[in-house]
């Protein structure tokens, strides 16, 4: 063996002892435990977003309140680390998941044999040389089609003409989201464990026999083109019973501005507050909290097929819990009723510096705006976050029940109820908070809470979103070496 291949049999020998250290396997020939690692990364700042870091507070009021019929309701809660959007969705973020869901729709249409052309229909030629599509009776071939004319087909298949004004628009009742999500939290639960051993450890009851049943939710859209919810109760049979799938028109209410304001001229607001692109930096709303779910999914799957790597996982985009919401709201100080500190009186003129709402009866444009202001025109609580007072009141993922306070745990917050198509309306109500440019100073404290049905669009209701922070806040935790 010569000296030159001993040098690197010798190298590579510790190469090979190098990476099993890096990945976690290391020498234990001194009979020391030492452990196994992992692999770690450190998650790059989400565009946009704001980093909260993990804290307590004491979330609800703290003082009753018999003009407003509000009761003490204050209660400590821990909430971990996330990412925040620092701002609302805005109209033109919005936009961009409409004018996604409106493409995706065009793309599907130009593989469709009614719009265009398939890869399984190609192009072939008769006797005379002519191209035609390959057709069962070759008699009669199917004429060639332009594929210019057959993408013009399948996108003017989402234009409609206005039968009044004669202005080509937007068809948005085809303008439909379909998404899929695992539920997690039901999946590991205890009583849906295959193996039934598992399933009971108390040794003095029997072995279960019987075979879970799960609930689940799915959506088709049928002949007539009208979207089918179902809640079905099935035996379990694999980890897919847990996959539920949604399906859900992502366009926003544009008459909400009408609706929700009786005997008011509010027509310009229907026509140009979405579309114009005057507003593009206002708050979306008219968008219910089933479209700011959907919005969610696909900001999700946007993101992991920009990353274009299988097999790498990152938390989803999804909507803020209400704890979550009222810690980043307070900047996780208790005593705080408002982004800010203090108790200011924001009936007075200087309260309009602080946020858009309504200080005074019929009194809209005294802190510069008569409806919803720009995303990030006033100062940014000490997390970094803007407008979470005023402006529009916010979607949080957490149902709403009178007895919610006494219901949810202390450590990270949440209760869920994922409402079937035929229950009880009341049953449908979730959680907003924050108040908005409609609102008076009360309606905008940051330790009260409100809510509406999840299928309503309002112009006063908008959201924004977060994402749970992967590893340990910035200047908080990490592991320590023990002496």
């Amino acid at each position: 063996m010569t000296s030159d291949f001993r040098t690197y049999i010798a190298a590579a020998t510790a190469s090979i002892v190098l990476a099993s250290c890096a990945s976690g396997s290391r020498n234990a020939s001194g009979g020391e435990l030492t452990g196994v690692g992992a692999a770690t990364w450190a998650e790059p700042a989400p565009y946009g977003m704001a980093l909260v870091d993990r804290g307590s507070i004491k979330a609800g009021p703290q003082e009753s309140d018999s003009l407003w019929g509000l009761r003490a309701d204050a209660h400590g809660i821990s909430v971990d680390a996330f990412w925040m959007d620092e701002t609302e969705v805005t109209n033109a973020e919005y936009k961009q998941f409409v004018f996604w869901v409106r493409d995706s729709i065009i793309r599907e249409r130009l593989a469709d044999p009614a719009y265009g052309g398939n890869e399984e229909y190609k192009i072939d030629e008769d006797r005379d040389g002519n191209p035609v599509t390959p057709h069962l009776n070759w008699a009669k071939p199917i004429p060639w089609r332009n594929p210019d004319e057959d993408e013009q087909r399948a996108i003017e298949s989402l234009y409609r003409t206005n039968p009044i004004t004669g202005a080509r628009e937007l068809d948005d009742t085809q303008l439909n989201y379909r998404y899929e999500v695992y539920d997690q939290s039901e999946a590991v639960r205890r009583k849906y464990r295959r193996d039934p051993r598992r399933r009971e450890y108390n040794t003095d009851r029997p072995v279960p026999t019987d075979v879970p049943v799960i609930t689940k939710d799915t959506a088709w859209i049928d002949e007539d083109g009208e979207i089918i919810r179902r809640t079905i109760s099935r035996a379990l049979s694999s980890e897919y019973d847990f996959v539920n799938t949604y399906i859900v028109n992502v366009y926003p209410d544009t008459t909400a501005w009408i609706n929700d304001f009786d005997n008011a001229y509010n027509e310009p607001y229907v026509r140009m507050y979405f579309s114009h692109g005057g507003y593009n930096d206002y708050p979306v709303v008219g968008v219910s909290w089933e479209q700011a779910n959907a919005f969610a999914a696909w900001r999700t799957a946007f993101l992991r097929r920009s990353i274009g790597r299988e097999g790498v996982y990152i938390e989803p985009y999804r909507l803020p819990t209400e704890a979550e919401w009222e810690y980043a709201a307070r900047a996780g100080v208790s005593d705080n009723k408002y982004p800010w500190e203090g108790d200011l009186p924001l009936t007075e003129e200087k309260g309009c510096f602080y946020a858009n709402f309504k200080p005074q009866e019929g009194n809209y444009v005294q802190d510069g705006h008569i409806i919803t202001s720009r995303v990030g025109t006033y100062a940014p609580n000490d997390f970094g976050l803007y407008d979470m007072a005023g402006n529009v009141s916010e979607w949080t993922s957490t149902a709403y029940t009178e007895s919610v306070s006494t219901i949810k745990s202390d450590l990270n917050p949440e209760y869920r109820y994922n409402a079937a198509p035929d229950d009880p309306y009341r049953l449908k109500r979730k959680i907003v908070r924050g108040g908005s440019w409609k609102d008076v100073a009360h309606n905008i404290r940051s330790d009260i809470r409100m809510w509406e049905y999840q299928n309503e669009q309002r112009s006063f209701i908008g959201f924004r979103c977060v994402r749970t922070n992967i590893g340990f806040a910035q200047g908080q935790g990490g592991n320590k070496k023990r002496k």
